[in-house]
């Protein structure tokens, strides 16, 4: 089956070693992700628009990094191939591992911070983000890209995707004392970025953050697609319709967004 999708013998391997690690659970969805991300080829469309969409939010932050966090099959890079993709554990396609909560990074080596899909990951985000601002340079970025709760996002979301929503879970901003990052369970609350920074459950990280854009986008194209749990719902020729659909419909965030795009500036010190 794996040939067949396009994946050969090392890849196998590469995902049996990556399933031996400690983060088992994220490891399998990585491997079962690549095998649909093969056969997906509207899927992959769709993500491109995703990441064409990070892109034009980059800063130019001259000798600055740009990484990204738990870049799982590392498709990122092209589209931005400039960035240093990471995740948890080593993958061959990936450049280094990185734990968000205690990042092997230089301070203020980073100009630009991309978490796609990982925020709502992370159990302490207060953690998170200190350790993020120790390695963005002042002036700039953390991009996050997470599922948007409107009307729309909230059904889909909360009926058909297996991770929760966590709506009435309590925020633990910061890791208890002891805290291991090394050994930190699997978490997910897909509602978190909604939450903290829509509507400003915690505003604690005003300190030293600025939310330079918040922007709720359609995707019809990516709902009907199903994803990489659920069967596509439309063939790949019907793509530019429902694309265009998206656009004709993009006032109604509220209430139809399927994606949040989030972008933090850190701020100057003397600011």
């Amino acid at each position: 089956m794996e040939a067949a999708l396009g994946f050969s013998g090392t890849h196998s391997v590469m995902c049996e070693r990556a399933i031996a690690s400690s983060s088992v659970r994220h490891a399998e969805e990585i491997c079962f992700n690549r095998l649909v991300w093969a056969r997906k080829p509207c899927l992959r469309k769709v993500y491109h628009s995703f990441y064409e969409t990070l892109r034009r939010h980059l800063k130019c932050v001259p000798g600055k990094l740009t990484v990204e966090l738990g870049s799982g099959m590392g498709n990122l890079k092209e589209v931005i191939p400039e960035c240093v993709t990471t995740d948890i554990f080593p993958n061959d396609w990936l450049d280094r591992e990185e734990n968000a909560y205690a990042l092997s990074l230089p301070d203020n080596s980073v100009g630009n911070l991309i978490l796609f899909d990982v925020w709502h990951h992370l159990e302490y985000p207060g953690t998170a983000l200190r350790e993020f601002s120790r390695v963005v340079v002042e002036g700039g970025q953390v991009i996050l890209f997470e599922p948007a709760i409107s009307v729309l996002g909230r059904l889909v979301y909360g009926s058909l995707h297996p991770e929760s929503l966590g709506l009435r879970e309590p925020i633990k901003w910061i890791a208890p004392a002891g805290f291991d990052p090394a050994r930190a369970p699997y978490f997910a609350a897909q509602s978190r970025a909604a939450r903290i920074f829509q509507r400003r459950e915690v505003g604690s990280w005003t300190s030293e953050w600025e939310l330079v854009s918040l922007e709720g986008i359609l995707s019809f194209a990516y709902l009907l697609s199903g994803g990489f749990s659920r069967p596509q719902l439309y063939p790949e020729s019907f793509l530019p319709a429902i694309q265009w659909v998206d656009r004709l419909l993009g006032r109604f965030t509220n209430l139809l967004a399927a994606r949040l795009l989030i972008v933090l500036e850190k701020k100057l010190s003397n600011a």
